[in-house]
């Protein structure tokens, strides 16, 4: 029986870029469907495109002190290997409209798109929930917890029984003109969160 996928390439780090843990303070979430997702043909793999339906946003999302994180977990099935993605982050707040977004962020189904604090690769920026999107499954909040002052502790992570056909997405998105670089990929995100 032959294998759909064969590996093509090898690859090795180097000493002058070495491999650097976590993601920047900061995340990228959008609805599910106001956001259309270009992909490159020829590499499923790659976000080549964001495209604002109608005036939809992206909602950026800061924090401090590696308040951020995001899991990625491959699990075997009977039609092949799927995926569960997960990010973690806090909120140091209890508005209402805080309160609003979580519950929206349950409900309804977003996207989301860290920056990797290793930025020697093509995937220094990727998309989490790219197919099935991801649902809000934890918010926890504890008035007494000093380290986030009585904030939310929060997961978003795929729908039950949901996983996602493929690892996430690279984004990287090229300028008017010219090749896709780190700067044109960050200017195309925060172009859709001040639009």
């Amino acid at each position: 029986m032959s294998i759909y996928n064969k590996i093509n390439a090898g690859f090795s780090l180097g000493t002058d870029e070495p491999i650097t843990s976590g993601i920047e303070d900061v995340i990228y979430i959008f609805n599910a469907d106001d956001i259309v997702l270009t992909y490159d043909t020829s590499n499923p793999l790659i976000v080549k495109g964001l495209t604002a339906v109608s005036n939809a946003k992206v909602y950026k999302f800061e924090g401090t002190n590696n308040s951020f994180n995001t899991t990625s977990k491959q699990t075997k099935t009977q039609v092949g290997p799927r995926y569960t993605e997960e990010i973690d982050f806090n909120i140091a707040g209890l508005s209402v409209d805080i309160k609003g977004q979580l519950m929206a962020m349950g409900y309804g189904r977003v996207r989301a798109i860290a920056v990797n604090n290793y930025k020697s690769s093509d995937s220094a920026i990727e998309l989490f929930g790219a197919v099935n999107g991801l649902i809000l499954t934890d918010a926890e909040r504890n008035a007494a917890d000093e380290s986030l002052d009585g904030g939310y502790k929060l997961k978003l992570t795929n729908p039950d029984k949901m996983k996602e056909p493929y690892p996430p997405r690279a984004v990287s998105i090229a300028p008017g003109t010219g090749n896709a670089t780190y700067a044109s990929t960050l200017s195309a995100i925060e172009a859709l969160v001040t639009a």
